[in-house]
């Protein structure tokens, strides 16, 4: 019998129940083939192989294939996706059931690293398979059951889950989009949105506004917009004038929403703060830094790791720029960015599976780096300042940072298992330190895991972000850190798609997004282009968040973060947002938007001409609002108890239906069941 090596990428799977584990990567050549047996899946793709041909050229018998993918799977695995219904998960809306071809399709599409290509369908009886790809892999469906089986399932016959439980995935893109999941979408997506925003996503279908997203233009940027309204001005060097104004205006305007969505996001991330950029033309710098952010959102990972890296802002932030050898009196590489790169932009502290789960020695995690990582990775971090200072022009903030070789550790370097010698030139130093961490297995999950919680959910499962962390490892034509296929993955995801009402299952909406959904819902307009909204950290008097002013480079809220003394932290539950979430701001949230809806902020004010139609009629002004706002998340009970209170206030002035919407608006925006978005 002829012998089988088959050269497969290293590819994450996602694992299932613990103690139900199938090994993460393959790198390794088959074995030979042994001689054929009953038992030998080996033997029984040999046989598979030779009925496909056989068939493909109109031959071949029924029961090679079908013996062998359909004589019983060993075990169920969510290789592709979430294999079974969770309790508390309702079914997806109407779903159709997908055909093979179409699973398969997908499968091609979504899972590139298991099964690249296409490959023609081969149909015995009830089984529809292709294979074997170039991975040794096949993907079949028999009576409505996926199968898989060769490397990835572990050398086995593996039942992934029905038809059924994939036809969100497989089908969400394709189908008629009601207007609440439209809304939902949205909501995670982008902002929510307007009426008109919705019928664009039933219009298009997720898929097709993903596409239309991932296609349109940059609009004007920060920087420009600060040129432009006279705020790059000598008067402004040690300020922040106008930059509260240009993020309010693209978070709340640009109609790119879900590359601001995205660089809202890693803002959150890939932190500084306007409370720790002590320097000249500080606006400035934290104009162009957002700017940096926005270009790279829908790129490449490596790449906005390198941008971040040499921009002005994180240079000033975590004290890159002016950062110098040491000088034999006592003066050493500063540390900083060295540690926090490694903790919080790529990494983490501990070493994780693809899915996200903890790597752990007799129970206890480990480390991902060591104080010896963090020193060889300061040296290596020195030599970088100002491109060209002018202390009249602000020019230098928008320019990457120069290297400076004289002022750069010419030492040996070992970090992360890398050793650079000594006397390495300093540029390419940093590009070898970027490859390093860029490529490390633990990005896909760890930075995969924090865009689901920002965007999904605050406590995905270990198959939802295994899915994510693949799609991060390879985009299906073998491209790491595709944020494009990243951010696809997690919207679409099985997951993200299907309505969950369980207790654990969701987020809090931060606060700053509750703002830019408000204005976004209700087009907001400046007609003035200030955008003046403003600094809106107060958390007694405003919302207690505010864009690029977190109290450190850890967030507004850790992404673990437990809440004590809850019934999450019972649960041990992470809710990240909860972290800023106490009396005070839940009041000044409440009392801040019954300003805003009723007066706008600013000259920012939003237009209820829509919805005062319906101001007589309380209840269809809820379903109206509740749909738009909260994907019809509100039940029964805050239904009455709104409609009831709307409908005690006077209505026979246009004055007074107006406040029928605002007080409606306000309600369901304070309501828990907004709130904790679904």
């Amino acid at each position: 019998m002829p012998t089988l090596a088959v050269e497969v990428p290293r590819a994450p799977l996602v694992s299932a129940a613990p103690g139900h584990e199938i090994d993460a990567t393959i790198d390794r050549a088959a074995p030979p083939l042994p001689e054929f047996q009953g038992s030998s899946w080996r033997a029984g793709i040999a046989s598979l192989g030779a009925g496909s041909a056989l068939v493909a050229c109109g031959g071949g018998d029924d029961g090679s294939a079908a013996a062998l993918l359909a004589r019983g799977a060993t075990s169920s695995q969510p290789l592709l996706g979430q294999p079974v219904a969770q309790p508390g998960r309702e079914s997806a809306q109407a779903w159709r059931l997908p055909t093979p071809d179409e699973l398969m399709d997908w499968a091609e599409r979504t899972y590139g690293t298991w099964f690249p290509g296409h490959l023609v369908t081969v149909v015995q009886g009830d089984l529809s398979y292709r294979g074997p790809y170039a991975t040794g892999n096949y993907v079949g469906v028999q009576g409505g059951t996926v199968l898989v089986l060769g490397p990835a399932s572990g050398d086995q016959v593996v039942n992934v889950g029905s038809l059924a439980n994939f036809a969100a995935s497989v089908l969400g893109t394709n189908q008629a989009v009601t207007a609440n999941e439209a809304s939902r979408f949205l909501g995670q997506a982008a902002f929510g949105g307007s009426a008109a925003d919705v019928a664009v996503v039933q219009s298009l279908g997720l898929d097709g506004w993903l596409n239309s997203q991932f296609a349109a233009e940059r609009t004007q940027s920060h920087w420009d917009w600060m040129v432009a309204n006279g705020y790059a001005v000598v008067a402004n060097t040690f300020n922040f004038s106008g930059v509260d104004n240009t993020l309010w205006r693209k978070l709340m305007s640009s109609p790119d929403v879900l590359r601001q969505r995205v660089t809202l996001a890693l803002s959150e991330i890939f932190v500084i703060s306007m409370d720790g950029l002590p320097v000249n033309w500080r606006g400035m710098v934290a104009a162009s830094y957002m700017d940096t952010l926005e270009a790279h959102a829908l790129g490449n990972y490596r790449q906005l790791l390198e941008a971040v890296t040499l921009s002005v802002g994180m240079g000033v932030y975590l004290n890159m720029r002016g950062n110098q050898k040491a000088d034999g009196r006592g003066r050493e590489p500063d540390e900083n960015y060295a540690r926090e790169v490694m903790q919080l932009f790529t990494i983490g502290l501990h070493t994780l599976n693809p899915d996200g789960t903890l790597q752990t020695v007799n129970g206890a995690p480990q480390d991902t780096y060591t104080q010896d990582d963090i020193k060889g990775l300061a040296r290596v971090f020195t030599g970088w300042d100002y491109d060209r200072y002018n202390a009249t022009v602000p020019d230098h903030a928008t320019r990457p940072m120069a290297f400076v070789a004289s002022r750069h550790s010419p030492e040996e370097k070992k970090f992360l298992g890398v050793t650079l010698p000594a006397g390495t030139d300093g540029v390419g130093e940093l590009r070898v330190a970027l490859d390093t961490l860029a490529n490390h297995p633990n990005v896909g999950p760890f930075i995969g895991k924090q865009l689901i919680q920002r965007l999904v959910t605050s406590n995905p499962s270990a198959a939802y972000v295994g899915r994510v962390a693949a799609a991060f490892a390879n985009n299906g034509q073998g491209v790491r850190g595709d944020l494009t296929a990243v951010i696809r993955a997690v919207l679409l995801d099985t997951e993200a798609r299907t309505p969950d009402s369980s207790p654990g299952w969701g987020k809090l909406r931060e606060p700053m997004v509750r703002l830019v959904q408000w204005a976004r819902t209700f087009n907001a307009t400046s007609p003035g282009d200030l955008w003046n909204v403003g600094n809106m950290s107060s958390a007694s008097t405003r919302l207690g968040q505010s864009p690029l002013r977190s109290p450190s480079v850890f967030n507004f809220f850790r992404p673990g973060y437990v809440p004590p003394g809850t019934t999450l932290g019972t649960a041990g539950l992470a809710a990240p947002e909860f972290q800023i979430t106490n009396e005070s701001t839940v009041v000044g949230y409440a009392n801040w938007m019954q300003t805003v809806i009723g007066s706008g902020v600013g000259e920012v004010k939003g237009d209820y001409s829509p919805w005062v139609p319906l101001a007589t009629n309380p209840p269809a002004l809820f379903d109206a609002l509740n749909d738009l706002l909260a994907a019809g998340q509100l039940g029964a009970a805050s239904r009455a108890a709104i409609t009831t209170a709307v409908g005690s206030m006077a209505a026979t002035t246009d004055a007074h239906k107006l406040n029928r919407v605002y007080a409606t608006v306000w309600l369901v925006m304070c309501s828990p069941e907004y709130l904790a978005q679904k």
